[in-house]
């Protein structure tokens, strides 16, 4: 059992011991009387006798009738009712108010403290990042220890940089670090320093470490720093630049607080490259830590997460999910999860089964069905063949990612989709595969060319990207035979203006020309090889654009049973 069950047992005895005592001490059921009329009962002789405490009086009456009333400062009372025989029971105030105020409030004040248990965050809700939780067991050791580290002379970091792609769990790994440390945690986003009104950001950074010191031992933790910690020089107030007075300012404190106070300072980005130098020196920033995006162990983890509170059927594989959702981050799959009970709650389901988790995977994959869209029949045909000339290069190609599905139904800003999912993760991508890629982007717009005889702007975006990513190959990975492993083209440094935005060309005109040529035979060359394997796999083609005509959707075992009855044709 975990310990939060314990927790948790442990908490609802002790609601049940609070009941059962706040119900003991309840009254018998008991007649209210107006005091005046409590007083001429005792004048009369009906009282027979009493109980005092403060200003609540209860009794009963000589026909057993009990009762209950309330006295303002009355001297005479006691006088008065022992001349009438009244039996007088005198008791003390309750001295123990802690004991009336747990009674009245201690429910709810431990059902708070439930909420705010299970609210909290530890490692056992982080998954996928193991390196980086190795990382970080130090900081809470240090956390709930420093002694440990300190009476052999080191030192724990100041601050720990967490550095990964949107989505991978770096502000998650953060509060899980305060989570089981069992510390404040003050989270604050890099851009909320920054205001129009200079100094603002600056007096911000001083009230936040002002903040972590009161209360050490604590988490800072800034999230987007890159917001404020861009490289200064690159504004355009100069040196007065409000982005870099906040920056100078965030330099000093992470200067001036020593480590023995127990304030670590943790920090997120995800454009790490763009951060002044001054900040990741040792003494501020010591250490970085990578969040990259899970492998299909990580994957499973994360599912394994966000799954526990969904009724899962039995039909349901996590890892046949983890396999095929490769380049998902934590934040995706959390996502894919949410719109799988989403589709079975739609369709009134008791369980989420595999159909609805492989719907929710085609939605994150591929956008929203538009059904409602309607294409007349000459453009369903020409999207019917431009999907199918990429699925059938797609297959007839060897080493290729495999086809998950391919449809003409419109799915986002798209009229028709045909989605690959590789059987594992990739880090680094061959020349050969790049290749690939290129003339199974371009076998759409071949298949049109070939059998409709014409050409649409459906191929708009295959072409873009394929030019794209040729340039990429020739401009900065080095792949073209012709002009051999050098780079083209400089890097715009200006930070202000975003990095990255525009290239400076540090090379020749004749250089530009080779270029150009290169990359358009790169294109051409590809496109070719697309064309000839579709012309020499013609029956293929059309047998997978009428499937596509008559299903609308495909999947790759459909798909490889119609190329497996056409026959095929190497090119």
């Amino acid at each position: 059992m975990g310990y939060k069950n314990i927790a948790l047992w442990l908490a609802i005895g002790l609601i049940m011991v609070l009941v059962f005592t706040h119900f003991s001490t309840v009254k018998p059921q008991e007649e209210e009387l107006i005091f005046s009329d409590f007083l001429k009962k005792a004048e009369a002789g009906e009282v027979a006798e009493v109980l005092i405490k403060e200003n609540y009086i209860a009794g009963k009456l000589k026909d057993n009738t009990k009762f209950r009333t309330y006295t303002a400062d009355y001297p005479d009372l006691i006088k008065g009712l022992k001349d009438k025989d009244v039996k007088i029971t005198v008791r003390p105030p309750d001295d123990n108010k802690w004991y009336a105020f747990l009674l009245n409030w201690g429910p709810m004040l431990i059902l708070l403290g439930i909420w705010i248990f299970f609210m909290q965050i530890t490692f056992a809700d982080v998954a996928g990042v193991d390196e980086a939780k190795d990382e970080v067991v130090e900081l809470v050791d240090f956390l709930k220890d420093p002694q440990k580290f300190q009476k052999l002379g080191g030192r724990i970091p100041k601050g720990v940089l967490v550095v990964g792609p949107p989505g991978t769990g770096k502000t998650l790994l953060a509060r899980a670090i305060a989570g089981e440390a069992d510390v404040p945690f003050f989270n604050i986003s890099g851009s909320d320093f920054v205001e129009m009104f200079v100094g603002v950001g600056a007096s911000r950074v001083r009230d936040l470490f002002e903040q972590g010191k009161k209360n050490a031992p604590c988490i800072i933790f800034i999230d987007e720093i890159d917001a404020v910690g861009r490289h200064r020089g690159a504004g355009l107030g100069g040196g007065h630049d409000e982005r870099e007075q906040t920056l100078n300012q965030l330099l000093v404190e992470m200067d001036g607080f020593d480590t023995n106070e127990g304030v670590i300072l943790i920090a997120a980005t995800n454009r790490p490259d763009v951060l002044d130098p001054a900040l990741l020196r040792p003494g501020r920033f010591d250490r970085q830590i990578i969040v990259s995006r899970p492998d299909i162990k990580g994957r499973l983890g994360i599912l394994q997460v966000h799954t526990k509170k969904v009724t899962l059927s039995k039909d349901v594989n996590l890892e046949v999910i983890a396999r095929g959702t490769p380049g998902f981050t934590g934040a995706d799959l959390s996502n894919l999860v949410n719109e799988a009970a989403l589709l079975g709650a739609r369709r009134s389901k008791k369980e989420v089964d595999a159909k609805d988790f492989e719907d929710a995977k085609d939605k994150v994959l591929m956008g929203v069905e538009r059904r409602s869209m309607f294409i007349n029949e000459e453009e369903k045909k020409n999207t019917a063949f431009h999907e199918a000339g990429h699925a059938l290069v797609a297959k007839l190609i060897p080493g290729t990612d495999p086809i998950h599905k391919v449809t003409i139904i419109p799915r986002g800003r798209a009229l028709g989709l045909t989605q690959q999912l590789p059987i594992d993760d990739r880090y680094t991508y061959p020349s050969e595969y790049l290749h690939n890629t290129i003339a199974i982007l371009l076998g759409g717009r071949a298949a049109e060319e070939l059998v409709l005889k014409h050409m649409t702007t459906g191929a708009g975006n295959d072409i873009e990207r394929a030019t794209g990513l040729a340039r990429k190959m020739v401009c900065e990975w080095g792949m073209s035979e012709k002009l051999g492993p050098l780079t083209f083209g400089k890097k715009d440094e200006e930070i202000f203006l975003g990095r990255d935005i525009v290239k400076h060309r540090d090379y020749s005109e004749s250089t530009a020309i080779e270029i150009d040529n290169e990359i358009k035979t790169m294109v051409m060359k590809n496109y070719e090889r697309a064309r000839n394997l579709l012309k020499k796999n013609l029956k293929s083609l059309k047998g997978i654009a009428a499937a596509l005509l008559e299903k609308e959707t495909l999947d790759g075992n459909e798909i490889e049973a119609i190329i497996q009855n056409a026959g095929i044709s190497p090119a």
